[in-house]
């Protein structure tokens, strides 16, 4: 209990932001499930069409897609940015991190792709129960960055909320306990 209870506040008190930058080098999406179709779930939807919004308003010259083929077959980063470029997203804005599975990979390789073109800074997309771990994590790297929940397309009803929640906490405990002592990123 105690555990689950130190997750909650570590997503509760997250930061936010290390920067005040309100344009940045890149944005970097964090990957979310496509069905099983391989077309993007509203949530995977609701993070790409964010992207697009942020882009199109000037934030970041490019757009970075992180994710692995972790629930099915289909390569998150893949599908994400075809929705963008769906959306008229340029294919030369757009790079593909393909290798993450999970949230920890998808900071750490995309900061790894960010730093060999030189660039320092990102604002990242994630929904909302994905970023306060993604933001824990975007923490302690080296680069300038800014969350930047997407807002869910469908209302979830209450019982679908907690249980997300319930789920999200469960991560942050893992992170807390494993992947912040045991994984290393070098970016």
């Amino acid at each position: 209990m105690a555990l689950f209870v130190w997750a909650a506040l570590a997503r509760r008190f997250a930061p936010t932001s290390n920067t005040a930058l309100t344009r940045f080098d890149s944005i970097v999406v964090l990957g979310e499930p496509a069905d099983s179709d391989g077309n993007p779930t509203p949530l995977e939807l609701s993070s790409v069409t964010e992207a697009v919004r942020e882009y199109e308003r000037g934030v970041a010259p490019r757009l970075i897609f992180t994710g692995a083929a972790v629930h099915n077959q289909y390569v998150e980063a893949r599908v994400m940015a075809h929705a963008a470029e769906a959306q008229g997203i340029p294919s030369s804005a757009v790079l593909i991190e393909p290798r993450a599975r999970n949230t920890f990979e998808n900071a750490c390789y995309s900061v790894r792709l960010m730093r060999a073109r030189g660039w320092n800074s990102a604002e990242v997309i994630a929904s909302p129960t994905h970023g306060p771990r993604a933001a824990t994590i975007f923490s302690h790297l080296p680069i300038e960055w800014r969350l930047h929940p997407a807002p869910p397309l469908d209302p979830a009803s209450p019982y679908s909320a907690a249980v997300t929640s319930a789920i999200a906490n469960l991560k942050m405990v893992y992170y807390l306990v494993w992947e912040q002592n045991f994984y290393r990123c070098q970016p």
